[in-house]
């Protein structure tokens, strides 16, 4: 199975249409048919379903496709990690990140480098620790920041410097809004918006045993979608601060839980994956200055 004919496949597939993929590809409409035929016979699968007009993946198909786009994602990787082995002014780097107002170290930090490697390019995916850490074990990304306790098998760490306190975004006029700290009782009986991965990793240890009288209304992995449900009426938002507008044009406040529960993030990278040139260089640069 060749990059290349993969790299067919996925155009067909996001084209749904033979004649507009192969123009894009900028091969005949043939040599593109004959090449997806021979990737069917070698899976032994069919992949399209073939219409009048148009094509439509099959359940092998969609398979296919999610797997093909990160082997070539993969490859384009490789490709710019061997070209950028002399760029000393550059190359890429590939971040996954949780959503925290920490991130601005972060920022600071690529800005700083972008002076002395200002060819940097730097690709961003934002997700919680499950969607992160999936891809960089896959070898998509370079380093991710997450807020679980990093696995030490797997992982070498850097914490952030600061720690991210935990809350509830409600309404400006509603009863919570009053209160300086929102405890578990005064949460339970009522619909609740959060992740599911911090209703079950931070949530239900910090309530304890009042766990059970809380009620998950429906969860959000952005915080800022949580928000509008919130403003609505429809629920409390459990979020960390300052990732929320909560001035007071807002129409939400922000008040943290007691006993407080605050979260510490962590940039991890894979123990077992080399490091590219340019991710070394700023690796080091984050280790100097986060320890400071």
């Amino acid at each position: 199975m060749e990059i290349r004919t993969l790299r067919y496949f996925l155009a067909v597939a996001r084209e749904e249409n033979m004649s507009r993929a192969a123009e894009l590809l900028h091969v005949t409409q043939p040599t593109l048919s004959k090449a997806l035929k021979a990737l069917e016979d070698e899976l032994g699968k069919k992949l399209f379903t073939r219409h009048s007009f148009s094509i439509a993946l099959t359940e092998e198909g969609v398979l296919l496709r999610d797997r093909a786009e990160d082997l070539v994602f993969m490859a384009d990787k490789i490709e710019q990690e061997f070209l950028s082995l002399d760029d000393i002014t550059g190359g890429d780097l590939y971040f996954g990140l949780a959503e925290s107002w920490q991130i601005r170290h972060l920022a600071a930090e690529i800005r700083e480098f972008k002076k002395i490697y200002p060819d940097l390019r730097y690709h961003i995916t934002s997700g919680d620790t499950e969607q992160v850490t999936e891809k960089l074990d896959k070898g998509l990304l370079d380093f991710a920041a997450i807020f679980e306790i990093p696995d030490a098998k797997k992982y070498n760490c850097i914490p952030f410097p600061e720690a991210d306190c935990f809350g509830a975004v409600v309404p400006a006029g509603s009863a919570l809004a009053m209160k300086e700290h929102i405890t578990a009782d005064d949460l339970a009986g009522l619909p609740l918006f959060t992740s599911e991965q911090s209703w079950e990793n931070d949530i239900r240890p910090w309530a304890k045993d009042s766990f059970p009288r809380l009620h998950l209304e429906g969860s959000f992995r952005l915080a800022y979608n949580g928000s509008m449900f919130a403003r609505e009426g429809l629920g409390i938002l459990l979020t960390l601060d300052n990732l929320i507008d909560t001035s007071a044009e807002s129409g939400l406040v922000f008040r943290p839980l007691c006993p407080r529960l605050e979260m510490k993030m962590y940039l991890i990278w894979n123990k077992y994956q080399s490091l590219t040139p340019i991710a070394e260089r700023f690796l080091k640069q984050l280790q100097t200055s986060f320890a400071r």
